[in-house]
């Protein structure tokens, strides 16, 4: 990953941690607990895509393993949001803008689903069946509504946040800017380059056109001036045999 990248993704994810330990934990709101780190992670591999997503979201479960009250098994929540941040990662367009909210939503309601399941295999496979006393089809009703009520508050904010820290595409390279003007911006400078372009052609060949004319005068003022000077001399010399 890229330093500004990292510079930016770890304030959000501790902060992240911090509200979900210090408030979204306390709550005791029926089913699950609302995943703003899920969020959080889910933000920045729409922007990164699936490299970025998948480094982000390992390093964010790893802390959210290491960080207390943590109960379960260490690497746990990692692998969930390492594969989450990968899947995520791969519906990033090739010019880095979402047209629509649509697919972003639509990639909240498959995360928190997927990261519940497996979080609850991976639970099953290491000993914890903490999923099965709760009720597997509670956990992930629960889950997806509170992401889906988080969602436009949290995932927006980071992925404005995220493209801010992205370098600026090159001129004419066809890619999109966060806010969505810098596409334009740049096929404007696109069109303005190759009207530029046309501009030069034309004066170069006007200036050619002009260099030929102004030879085809000198040479026929050369040939007049020359025509003239022979029939000076044949005077001359005409008065001379005289």
């Amino acid at each position: 990953m890229r330093f500004n990248r990292i510079l930016l993704s770890a304030p959000l994810v501790v902060v992240a941690l911090v509200i979900q330990v210090t408030i979204l934990a306390r709550l005791q709101l029926p089913g699950a607990v609302p995943d703003l780190l899920l969020l959080v992670v889910l933000g920045l591999a729409l922007v990164y895509g699936h490299v970025g997503g998948s480094l982000v979201g390992f390093f964010t479960g790893l802390l959210a393993d290491l960080a207390p009250p943590s109960d379960h098994a260490i690497g746990r929540y990692a692998l969930v949001l390492c594969i989450i941040g990968y899947v995520a990662g791969l519906t990033r367009p090739d010019n880095g803008q979402h047209r629509s909210a649509t697919l972003p939503l639509v990639v909240v309601i498959g995360a928190a689903i997927g990261s519940t399941l497996m979080y609850a295999a991976v639970g099953s496979l290491v000993g914890d069946t903490a999923a099965r006393h709760v009720g597997i089809v509670g956990l992930l009703l629960s889950a997806t509504l509170y992401d889906l009520l988080l969602a436009p508050f949290i995932v927006p904010l980071v992925m404005v946040l995220a493209r801010r820290t992205e370098p600026e595409p090159l001129v004419g390279d066809g890619s999109g800017s966060p806010n969505g003007t810098a596409g334009s911006r740049d096929s404007g400078y696109g069109w303005l380059s190759t009207g530029t372009g046309l501009k030069a052609s034309r004066g170069a060949m006007k200036s050619i056109k002009s260099v030929r004319t102004g030879a085809r005068i000198g040479s026929q003022r050369g040939g007049l001036l020359g025509k003239s000077a022979r029939d000076k001399v044949g005077r001359i010399k005409g008065v001379k045999r005289l």
